[in-house]
């Protein structure tokens, strides 16, 4: 009995030793999609051959959102709601209550009016017929009813068609003879880009980026990773490294060494360069605590990964600098 109570205690008292430690993949990034990558942030990057299948959106991100005018995007309805949206672009023609209230609340009124004085045994005609006759005076007074609603009816649609045909000339917002915008001014546009060509000193600068980065984050020198990343990667490196240092552990990364990469794509938004490479290179990673005891991988054992980093710089100024890292599937 007492032999086999000895594995679960042991096990038990391992559990907060396995609660503290950190997650398998504690390498820059710690295993996770995030930064931007300009008007393409929410866009996949197209495949590679050293990345030929799915890459994960990203988990953080400091640009917003938004739907695309060239790919527009959907968002699903609340939990529990039977609400669906149109199409993009497309528009439901509202009822004709909606469209005219105040038909339809003459309308009520006269039905109304009518349905009370049937109940009530008499109503517009009362003296028109008496007793059992009252239903067939209130079919009369439905009839008389929707003669007069469809003569408004009518006079209301010539009315709006009418005052449409004298709006159809030129305008402020549109061109003349009805080809005008449905926009009130300039239409929203994306951000326009144009592909651009890299040399073989950008892919080298990509080559030392991987091995500085990595070894900045070894060493939490946060002022070298300030230099080689945007401040939005820096903010969350910082976190990270902050978690790390909340449970008493720190990451290593050692003995990079890269194996191999390819362009995804590379861009150019205004005065800023994107370029998108797919990177696979293998390193020694290991999280120890304060003491050096592994907590987790192996000071031995190397481990291969493949990422997407996304460099950018501003035209002109010639440095590359971090602004993305998402991970391959």
């Amino acid at each position: 009995m007492r032999i086999r109570l000895l594995p679960l205690t042991a096990a038990t008292l391992c559990l907060p030793l396995f609660a503290l430690a950190p997650a398998a993949d504690a390498r820059a990034g710690m295993g996770s999609s995030m930064g931007s990558r300009g008007s393409r942030t929410w866009s996949a990057p197209p495949q590679t051959s050293v990345a030929p299948s799915w890459t994960r959106p990203m988990d953080r991100s400091m640009t917003p959102r938004t739907p695309s005018y060239s790919s527009p995007s959907y968002s699903a309805p609340a939990a529990g709601s039977s609400f669906s949206r149109p199409a993009f672009g497309g528009s439901v023609r509202p009822s004709f209550a909606m469209r005219h209230p105040f038909l339809t609340g003459l309308a009520g009124g006269f039905l109304g009016a009518g349905l009370f004085g049937m109940l009530s045994g008499h109503g517009f005609f009362s003296g028109f017929s008496g007793g059992g006759g009252s239903f067939f005076g209130f079919l009369l007074q439905v009839l008389i009813v929707a003669f007069i609603i469809n003569l408004i009816i009518k006079f209301w649609r010539k009315r709006s068609s009418n005052d449409t045909s004298s709006g159809s000339g030129a305008g402020p917002f549109g061109a003349a003879g009805g080809g005008a915008s449905p926009f009130s001014g300039p239409q929203p546009q994306q951000a326009p880009s144009q592909e651009v060509t890299l040399t073989n000193e950008d892919y080298s600068a990509f080559q030392h980026l991987l091995m500085n980065v990595q070894a900045a984050w070894s060493a939490q020198d946060m002022m070298s990773l300030q230099r080689m990343a945007t401040p939005e990667m820096v903010s969350y490196f910082n976190s990270q490294l902050s978690e790390l240092t909340s449970r008493g552990a720190r990451n290593i990364i050692s003995d990079v060494q890269f194996l191999r990469g390819d362009l995804s794509e590379a861009w150019r938004e205004g005065t800023i360069t994107y370029a998108t490479v797919a990177l696979q290179y293998s390193a020694i990673d290991v999280t120890t605590d304060s003491m050096g005891n592994v907590l987790d991988g192996s000071k031995t054992e190397r481990q291969t990964v493949t990422e997407l980093w996304t460099f950018l710089r501003a035209d002109g100024r010639g440095n590359w600098i971090l602004s993305a890292i998402q991970q391959a599937g």
